[in-house]
């Protein structure tokens, strides 16, 4: 299939393929085994650093200054093919990094460059199994990958953050290790005084989730988190009553308390020919999910059978993101 196809359609096809293979026996996770510790410390060991953005990053950055805040990104699971039997990749895996680079920080992380500045460190990224098989290996190989975070997060506030406002960006499998975070680092503690605003899709949250941190209902709280997990209008996934009803769902194109919003609301979702496409759909609150209309571009028929949008989550709000972001940190900084 040719590069104009929808980034999540991808990622869908590998879980798919994944979930339906049966046949490779999973080892169990050996401590022994796991990947060399990484250095923070070290440039090498950062996919994004604001000294020295890719390329195709800057392709982005609609300003030449960014504004006066950090950005954290963690990125989603990226490997998860069934013949792979590693519970965690090295960070110096070339082809991980690769998907880093090309998938997650130029279709994700992109939306928040013009937020500020940009940090996504290497993780030794738990394999997709993890979720599956959280009690045979999966819950070992997610605390180590953890560990990366969290490290990688204690080596920025001490080497690059020097008191700016944050935001944290993330999905799916970054997510997992953001509520972590966000726990540990900020919720009902002194550095939730510096918290614009955590945008941490792909995994189901409960409203009560954290101490202080509130699901934010207006564009331009500040504070808080927003969160959502996309799927095709009028579908419950099986999973439905056991992981989603109920949860924290925000509204990714209004930001406020609004259960729907129509096609002219939108920003603009990002395809992977690098191309915008403004007013392309509209979304419902929906218990715990967000349901989404069939993007309406040139392409469309691509997804008309697809009914999880989970790897789209960002980049289907791409231009939302990117602009709300601005106005969270604007307002931030007005207030403090």
């Amino acid at each position: 299939m040719k590069r104009s196809q929808f980034f999540y359609i991808g990622i869908l096809m590998l879980f798919f393929g994944i979930t339906n293979c049966k046949s490779i026996d999973i080892p169990n996770y050996e401590s022994q085994l796991a990947p060399t510790l990484p250095d923070y410390n070290l440039p090498k060991n950062w996919a994004v650093l604001p000294a020295a953005y890719p390329e195709n990053l800057k392709h982005w950055q609609s300003v030449s200054s960014p504004l006066q805040a950090d950005v954290f990104y963690i990125y989603p699971t990226l490997n998860g093919e069934a013949n792979d039997l590693r519970w965690n990749v090295p960070i110096n895996d070339k082809i991980q990094q690769a998907k880093v680079r090309n998938k997650a920080v130029y279709f994700q992380a992109s939306a928040f460059l013009n937020a500020g500045a940009l940090y996504v460190p290497y993780y030794r990224q738990a394999h997709l199994r993890s979720y599956k098989n959280y009690e045979k290996g999966g819950k070992e190989a997610l605390n180590l990958a953890y560990a990366d975070i969290k490290a990688a997060f204690e080596s920025y506030l001490k080497n690059y953050n020097n008191g700016r406002p944050i935001i944290i960006a993330s999905h799916s499998q970054g997510t997992t290790h953001a509520i972590t975070l966000l726990k540990e680092f900020f919720d009902d503690k002194p550095l939730q005084n510096q918290l614009v605003a955590a945008y941490i899709p792909g995994i189901a949250i409960k409203k009560e989730a954290f101490k202080t941190l509130k699901l934010m209902t207006s564009p331009d709280e500040t504070g808080g988190f927003v969160t959502w997990n996309t799927y095709k209008k009028n579908y419950y996934p099986k999973t439905y009553a056991l992981w989603f009803k109920g949860k924290a769902v925000s509204n990714p194109i209004t930001w406020d308390a609004q259960t729907t919003s129509m096609r002219q609301d939108h920003k603009g979702f990002l395809y992977t020919n690098s191309k915008l496409y403004k007013k392309a759909l509209q979304v419902e609150v929906k218990d715990g999910l967000l349901w989404t209309s069939l993007p309406h571009f040139p392409y469309r028929l691509f997804a008309l059978n697809k009914k999880r949008y989970h790897a789209g989550d960002i980049n289907l709000f791409w231009q939302d993101i990117n602009e709300n972001a601005v106005l969270r940190v604007k307002a931030y900084l007005k207030a403090h």
